[in-house]
């Protein structure tokens, strides 16, 4: 390519880069988005002061308050979790129209919910994880085997109840390249390996208390539950996080084809 080739094509790479660059902070604003909605909900819980005793409707409080919060009280930030996911998808730029990520948004928020609070709180997620893990125990699994069978049961509809809700949303679905096995191959491992995350996530949350988190929501929380907590969070949302972020990195060949056709033209 001549000198003068190379100085036409230099403007032509400034804006594409920034383009990029736009795209990779975008790309790992959603990835985070979930995680830092909730450790931002656990602060303000801290900051408000929030417990079994603030004021309440007395049918929200019969529903929300029980054995499933005060076993598993990190759950409620799992909850914003899933819930901010989905809204991530509702507002990503994207293919999807605005009809789908309103009304498939809405309805996938509502039926992420209804999994995870109906009839009350923890819903089918907790309630199968518990059932799981406890029938397993009582018919003489170890109890580590029984608990990591119960944290699957409950990863397993949680993360079926959240991209189900991603999907309704607008999320899209495995790129169409390759043959239908490839790509039947490709969608096989993303669910095997978003569901892995979830069953870490929900292993790791399972195990706040006994990691020192305090009696939350029966007291407020104090420093050390603060801390406790959010290191908890983290630890459990890290690889979901990481994971979405791998999934919305674009293709080398998508990046390099504009690049490519710049040079052949210069």
């Amino acid at each position: 390519m001549s000198r003068t080739g190379a100085l036409s094509a230099g403007p032509e790479v400034g804006p594409a880069e920034a383009r990029a660059a736009r795209s990779e902070r975008g790309r790992l604003a959603i990835a985070a988005a979930p995680m830092l909605a909730a450790l931002t909900a656990l602060f303000v819980v801290f900051l408000t002061g929030f417990d079994q005793r603030s004021a309440m409707p007395a049918d929200v409080a019969a529903r929300f308050y029980g054995f499933f919060l005060d076993r598993y009280p990190l759950f409620v930030f799992a909850l914003v979790y899933g819930l901010t996911r989905i809204l991530a998808v509702m507002l990503a730029p994207g293919s999807a129209s605005l009809v789908r990520r309103i009304v498939g948004g809405g309805i996938g928020l509502a039926l992420f919910l209804a999994a995870s609070l109906h009839p009350t709180f923890g819903g089918l997620v907790l309630r199968a994880g518990f059932a799981t893990g406890s029938g397993a125990f009582l018919n003489g699994t170890p109890m580590v085997i029984a608990y990591a069978m119960g944290a699957g049961a409950a990863a397993g509809l949680f993360g079926l109840a959240m991209g189900l809700g991603a999907r309704l949303a607008g999320r899209p679905g495995p790129a169409p390249s390759g043959s239908r096995w490839r790509r039947a191959g490709r969608a096989l491992l993303g669910w095997i390996a978003g569901f892995l995350a979830l069953w870490f996530a929900a292993a790791v949350i399972g195990l706040a208390r006994d990691a020192g988190f305090g009696p939350w929501p029966r007291r407020p929380l104090d420093a050390r539950d603060l801390v406790v907590a959010a290191l908890v969070l983290t630890l459990a949302a890290l690889p979901h996080g990481l994971l979405v972020a791998a999934r919305l990195r674009p293709q080398r060949t998508t990046r390099a084809t504009p690049q490519a056709a710049r040079v052949g033209v210069a």
